[in-house]
């Protein structure tokens, strides 16, 4: 009997025969996340439906020393949720419940699994709503908003998942459950809640959130504008912050980007165009028709020939149904893509967009641009055919390349979809040798042992144990062709 075989049969023991899965062609429908271009089959599934079985799944796998990797519903599109080969993929799907809706206390208290859209739909009889909206609103789990620190749209007026979390249980990776945070706005001490938010996994499972609610507002108000060109839209969106005005959400979309959403929903966008915005403002009554009327002008003065504005929430939907789709809409205009995440000063927003179509076009393929205008957090689609040889790697040079214009404008090689394996060979591009080895003096005071979610965020493994600062000779890990050197 094997290591893994020994741990599948006390793992049946401790939560049930029916929540562990060995069987390999049932682990193949774990093997990525939604960047389905890195695969992976687990060596194991735990299907843990209490926060009691994982803890006890955590310390089957830190009494073994076998990895693992915690995942929710599998839409993340960093490979952060991407299995280890020799470990155990503990989903936290079957954790649903919506535990406690205080309207009073502006608060709510859910399991990990449980979707994004349903804390909304669960607090908008009580005159609330939760504020952070990914695209994937509609299926992707709060446990995975909170590791990877998920934005939205709105977060352009209403900040990150981690604005909006004030507490979570979680099971460390000793398999100990402790709580950070709680119900009140802040807590004394070090802010461990911030550490874990955005952890990406590498500190713990959360098992329960207690996260914010927010007051549904007075008013709302959508507007679309068409511009010829993406620096014009740019300009707009750029006039808009500086005349003070924040609004809810500011997006683009470029002409690509249009053409597939066109292709796919028919949202019906302004014909001939070579951007949109989409403006929405909320708040008081009175505030959003006086910020309303100079947003419009303001758009106009900067080159839009066309603009709508939603009428009742039909056609605001109708608005938003195009760039909620996005994504999944490039699908209809090019059989493979890759989704690029970084994030560059809004003033930079002409110059980049530029440079991304001067490389597209040096290596033969085409990007649609989708992105959260008023933050400058960018997300390029890089098209290519799979099947056709040598565009997937052209493509992944386009994609590289995107990242570090990203840095070479004083962004960031992320926004909201996290590092995971897809961008953790551009961290040393960001951070020094000395930055990196202090997020992993902090990793290695939550996992010693280094088992939880290993191999993502840090471009090498870093052992804890070893001492801070440049390393000479070749890493332990590298030796035996565990671990690639950037």
């Amino acid at each position: 009997m094997t290591s893994i075989d020994a741990l599948a049969a006390r793992l049946r023991a401790a939560i049930g025969s029916s929540r562990v899965l060995t069987d390999r062609q049932e682990l193949r429908t774990y093997e990525c996340d939604g960047l389905a271009h890195y695969k992976v089959i687990p060596a194991l599934v735990a299907l843990p439906a209490t926060a009691a079985q994982v803890a006890a799944v955590v310390r089957e796998c830190a009494a073994a020393g076998v990895p693992f990797v915690a995942r929710g519903s599998g839409t993340g599109l960093s490979g952060g949720a991407l299995p280890h080969a020799e470990g155990v993929l503990i989903v936290t799907s079957q954790l649903r419940e919506i535990l406690d809706v205080r309207p009073d206390d502006e608060r709510a208290v859910v399991q990990p699994g449980v979707i994004n859209l349903q804390v909304t739909k669960a607090a908008t009889p009580h005159g609330y709503y939760y504020a952070p909206d990914p695209s994937s609103q509609q299926i992707c789990s709060i446990g995975g908003n909170v590791a990877e620190n998920s934005g939205g749209a709105h977060c352009l007026k209403y900040g990150f998942t981690t604005n909006h979390v004030t507490g979570v249980e979680v099971v460390t990776p000793d398999g100990e459950s402790v709580r950070l945070g709680g119900l009140a706005p802040d807590v004394p001490g070090y802010d461990l809640l911030g550490t874990f938010v955005g952890s990406e996994g590498t500190l713990g499972v959360a098992t329960e959130v207690t996260v914010k609610l927010t007051r549904l507002p007075e008013a709302v108000r959508t507007l679309l504008a068409g511009f010829a060109s993406t620096d014009q839209a740019g300009a707009a969106t750029s006039a808009i912050i500086a005349a003070g005005v924040v609004p809810a959400a500011i997006e683009m979309m470029d002409a690509l980007a249009i053409e597939a959403a066109e292709a796919a929903v028919r949202c019906g966008y302004p014909a001939g165009a070579g951007a949109v915005l989409i403006v929405e403002l909320d708040g008081p009554a009175a505030e959003v028709d006086a910020q309303f009327d100079e947003v419009s002008a303001l758009c106009v003065e900067h080159g839009a020939f066309e603009t709508r504005i939603a009428a009742d929430d039909t056609e605001r939907a109708l608005i938003w149904r195009g760039r909620k789709s996005a994504f999944a809409a490039v699908g209809r205009i090019s059989p493979d893509y890759i989704v690029q995440d970084g994030v560059i000063p809004r003033t930079a927003l002409p110059e980049v967009l530029r440079r991304i179509g001067e490389v597209a076009a040096e290596h033969g393929v085409r990007v649609a641009n989708v992105f959260h205008a008023g933050d400058g957090n960018l997300h390029p689609l890089v098209l290519f055919d799979d099947a056709v040889p040598g565009q997937a790697e052209r493509a992944e040079t386009v994609s590289g390349a995107i990242l570090e214009l990203c840095i070479e404008h004083g962004g960031s090689i992320t926004g909201e979809h996290g590092v995971g394996v897809d961008k953790a060979t551009f961290m040393p591009r960001m951070f020094s040798d000395a930055d990196l080895d202090t997020m992993q003096l902090l990793r290695c005071a939550f996992d010693p042992d280094g088992i939880a979610n290993p191999g993502k965020v840090f471009p090498t493994p870093r052992l804890c144990g070893e001492r801070p600062g440049r390393r000479q000779g070749t890493h332990p890990r590298h030796t035996p062709d565990v671990a690639e050197i950037f």
